[in-house]
């Protein structure tokens, strides 16, 4: 438990502008046989990484690596990476987003890397402008996960505004 705790109160590092820092998350802990009478041979975890731009998976992997042989402990780890972070620049992308939502609904717009794992990860690495738009959602991911209708149409019409200035643009 202290070097899960260690690995908790790592600085990884400050975040950025775009990014919060990046954060150690503990979501599985195993260990025994279901007795209360047996002390456990072994321990089984599963944890994730929360990373920004500021650093890569091997400095993560170098640095827990480090913290847990700190601690002395036998252990052996299995990485999976589901993506690496990105960050889509000014563009015509961008404007054209930003401008359509103003025009629209007459709001300004911030732009904001929360929201949990994106599908973009799978798009940014071939160079191309990322951004996601939706509808506003309090009940994403959960029983009865729904959308207001004129939510929909006001959406809709935001992404014709984005195309008609991406035409301009081309043209």
């Amino acid at each position: 438990m202290p070097a899960f705790a260690a690995l908790s109160a790592e600085v990884w590092d400050e975040g950025n502008e775009y990014f919060p820092p990046t954060s150690f998350q503990l979501s599985n802990i195993h260990a025994g046989t279901g007795a209360n009478n047996v002390v456990p041979g072994h321990l089984e975890a599963k944890f994730n990484f929360r990373f920004s731009t500021e650093l890569t998976d091997v400095e993560i992997k170098e640095r827990t690596h480090a913290i847990l042989d700190a601690h002395g402990l036998d252990y052996e780890l299995t990485w999976i990476l589901s993506g690496h972070p990105f960050i889509t620049g000014e563009g015509n992308l961008v404007n054209a987003c930003q401008g359509a939502i103003k025009a629209i609904t007459g709001l300004d717009t911030e732009l904001s890397t929360s929201g949990g794992t994106s599908d973009g990860r799978f798009i940014a690495p071939t160079g191309a402008q990322v951004v996601e738009l939706g509808p506003v959602n309090a009940t994403i991911h959960q029983i009865n996960e729904r959308v207001k209708a004129e939510d929909l149409d006001t959406l809709s019409s935001v992404y014709e505004n984005i195309m008609a200035r991406l035409l301009v643009d081309e043209a």
